[in-house]
């Protein structure tokens, strides 16, 4: 049995806030992965840490993290990640904002993971529903009109479900 896996969280029907109990500040890809699995931000992190296959002594806290550590972490917990849409190909200026996408169609039950501009750098948030979850919210879902996010320009948008393999 390995770090990350010796409780399983209850799935229910509501939202998942992230749990942070390192003691410490987490980052935006164990907040998104603690929020859709109900796992504590340690556990996804170690998570992570097994994907990239560092040494115990070199497993530091996730500072950042690309699309497939967070795929690869998801599918430990039981969940799949599929890249429905990227705007890379345009330019920074002319890809959609999250309040933009926002008004597309969807399905309401999935989680959508999505890759946005915060400044120089990239930045994952959570959105289900109208909700969304972040570091910005500290692990706690909100509407997204209420949100910090609503006119960040949208890199890559991925769908996240539950595992049929699982």
């Amino acid at each position: 049995m390995s770090d990350f896996d010796i409780s399983t969280p209850t799935m229910t029907s509501s939202l998942n806030d992230a749990r942070n109990d390192t003691g410490r500040v987490a980052f935006c890809g164990p907040y998104v992965l603690s929020a859709i699995t109900g796992y504590p931000i340690s556990k996804v992190e170690a998570a992570v840490n097994a994907y990239r296959k560092l040494p115990p002594d070199l497993q530091y806290r996730v500072k950042g993290t690309y699309a497939d550590e967070v795929e690869a972490a998801l599918a430990v917990y039981g969940f799949e990640m599929v890249l429905k849409e990227t705007f890379m190909h345009l330019e920074r200026k002319k890809r959609p904002t999250v309040w933009t996408w926002m008004q597309k169609p969807r399905n309401a039950w999935a989680h959508y993971i999505l890759a946005i501009h915060k400044g120089k750098e990239g930045h994952w948030i959570l959105i289900k529903g109208v909700k969304m979850c972040d570091t910005f919210t500290e692990g706690k879902w909100t509407f997204v009109v209420d949100g910090p996010h609503r006119g960040a320009r949208i890199m890559d948008i991925f769908e996240v479900k539950k595992s049929i393999d699982v």
